[in-house]
């Protein structure tokens, strides 16, 4: 059957899809990042939008017709939901984030309404019936890191703990001093958000895990084949610095860990930039990063946005500490001293 739909989730952006669409409709066995065409059945007052390809946010009634893809979530302030084995027309499953990626829903925080319901139409297929899956236009992994320029990782020790108003201040000031910065997203789930974020502050080209056709990277087994062939791609393109968020925290279950011990990865890493929410986070985190051979070069995030929190990490953890809200200088200051000044083609 075809069918024509009203909004399209900005997680199948990879395939550049059509508003007018093959669908398959009988029972079948379906994986992640298969793109599926759903009607929405109900609406939330705090997770009511879906995010299109643009990056425009558009509010999703009862009734649309939507464009996802399936994938996984393990949101620790968010929704929990997994991909079933078989899906067909009729099928009750869930909008588990904005960008539309969907699942079935097994759970959410405490702060958020029900994730809106939504009712299998069929699976988007090609002319011959086959799915269409966002990994069919996807970058390769790579098992050779081939990066010549600094590179600055943001990781931190949960979602909302600061790390995205860390990575694009930081890319501001770079771009500011003259930089050409790449920005990139690692983990997570599938949503333009950041990377247009990233984008709006400075950087003239970013890339993200929905490149290679990840719709989340939870139970993706080594991330750090797809997080080489990102910075692979990032550096071909001529940056004179690429910034790296990990998105949720370096424990959790977006696969972050198999990225920080991948040993070439760390080499490349000029400056590791931590995020948290407050003291406890901060120490947790050097002792949980010392085990993968990582080192703190400077704290950021929401444990510094009261000069307290800022003061405590400098002096009693003996760390450097910046706020990105406060004073982006200061701390783009302390990151660029971690930077080899020969790989830089520009002067910084």
């Amino acid at each position: 059957m075809q069918i024509h739909i009203d909004k399209i989730g900005s997680a199948v952006s990879p395939i550049k899809p059509q508003k007018a669409l093959n669908l398959s409709t009988g029972r079948q066995s379906v994986a992640v990042g298969d793109v599926v065409a759903v009607r929405a059945l109900s609406e939330s007052v705090t997770y009511g939008n879906l995010e299109l390809p643009s990056g425009r946010l558009a509010r999703i009634n009862a009734g649309d017709v939507l464009l996802g893809v399936l994938g996984k979530r393990r949101a620790l302030k968010g929704f929990v939901g997994d991909v079933p084995e078989t899906v067909a027309a009729g099928d009750k499953l869930h909008l588990l984030n904005m960008g539309g990626v969907i699942g079935e829903c097994k759970g959410h925080h405490s702060s958020l309404s029900d994730a809106i319901e939504v009712e299998v139409i069929g699976m988007a297929c090609d002319e011959i019936g086959l799915t269409l899956n966002i990994g069919d236009a996807a970058l390769q992994p790579s098992d050779d890191l081939k990066v010549n320029v600094p590179v600055v990782m943001v990781g931190g020790s949960c979602m909302n703990s600061g790390k995205t108003v860390a990575a694009v201040e930081i890319i501001r000031q770079a771009a500011n001093a003259g930089l050409k910065v790449a920005g990139a997203k690692l983990t997570g789930i599938a949503c333009l958000r950041d990377t247009l974020n990233m984008e709006d502050h400075g950087a003239f080209v970013t890339a993200s895990f929905l490149d290679c056709g990840l719709p989340s990277t939870v139970d993706c087994g080594d991330l750090a084949p797809m997080a080489k062939s990102i910075l692979n791609h990032l550096n071909d393109l001529g940056p004179d610095l690429i910034v790296v968020e990990l998105g949720d925290g370096i424990v959790g279950g977006y696969g972050v860990d198999t990225i920080l011990k991948d040993a070439d990865i760390r080499g490349a890493v000029s400056s590791f930039i931590f995020c948290a929410s407050d003291y406890v986070g901060v120490i947790g985190g050097v002792e949980i990063l010392k085990q993968t051979g990582i080192e703190i070069d400077v704290v950021a995030g929401s444990v510094t946005d009261s000069q307290m929190g800022e003061d405590f990490v400098r002096e009693q953890l003996g760390l450097n500490a910046g706020n990105a809200r406060r004073d982006g200088k200061r701390l783009y200051e302390m990151v660029k001293q971690t930077f080899d000044r020969s790989t830089l083609s520009v002067s910084v």
